[in-house]
């Protein structure tokens, strides 16, 4: 009789313990999707909504197979996050204030799904990456690196002087934060930077494509941060 007892209390306990979980993880799912709890940079009802739900989605949807894998990725590091265009539409309005919304989302979408390796792994993480790049580092010269060697970067097009300025922009923005960091002993993604979200530091209309103008940045913008953090 006393077994059962026993057997009836743990079993009660694994019970109420899953609930609570259930829960919070619901709990935490509604703060998510809680629109009035983010940001209102303007726009339409109708631009603001779409934007926050479809990138919401996408960084859940990524979220959950990153964690599913036991991995965790910057939000930069997805085609849905650099485009950040799903569901936009040109009746909805401006298409860069779209793009914001829609990267906010995804970052909180992502975080939300994938909570143990963004807030109790990175720390680990980053220090594996430290430790990697550190060994990398000792068994590769300095021709290895693309620095400021602009012919070293991708060729999407546009002007000689828009790719020029880009790289150069975003390295050196890029550059100057990663030694900022690498003196304060932390790495960060570079999505955490509003530089790398604008992407537009330097840029003037009359260089042509301001998408075009932001990929180049924010490839220069990776390449310095990555240098600075490690020294150079």
């Amino acid at each position: 009789m006393k077994t059962k007892i026993n057997q009836f209390v743990i079993l009660s306990l694994l019970l109420v313990g899953i609930a609570v979980a259930s829960t919070s993880s619901v709990a935490a799912q509604r703060r998510g999707r809680n629109w009035d709890g983010y940001p209102n940079w303007g726009g339409s009802y109708q631009l603001r909504e779409t934007a926050l739900n479809a990138g919401y989605n996408e960084g859940s949807k990524e979220g959950r197979n990153d964690r599913n894998r036991n991995r965790y990725r910057g939000a930069s590091e997805f085609g849905a996050y650099q485009n950040a265009t799903k569901d936009y539409s040109s009746r909805l309005g401006d298409r860069d204030l779209y793009r914001r919304y829609f990267q906010l989302a995804f970052e909180r979408g992502y975080e939300t799904e994938n909570p143990n390796n963004y807030r109790n792994d990175r720390n680990d993480r980053y220090d594996r990456d430290r430790d990697r790049d550190r060994d990398r580092d000792r068994n590769r010269n300095q021709n290895d690196r693309r620095g400021r060697n602009w012919d070293l970067y991708g060729q999407y097009g546009g002007s000689y002087q828009l790719r020029q300025t880009a790289l150069n922009a975003g390295y050196n923005a890029g550059n100057k934060q990663g030694r900022d960091d690498r003196r304060r002993g932390r790495h960060r993604n570079y999505s955490d930077f509003s530089a790398y979200r604008d992407a537009t530091t330097d840029y003037s209309s009359r260089m042509g494509d301001r998408e075009m103008y932001r990929r180049y940045y924010r490839e220069g913008f990776e390449n310095g941060y990555e240098d600075g953090y490690r020294g150079y």
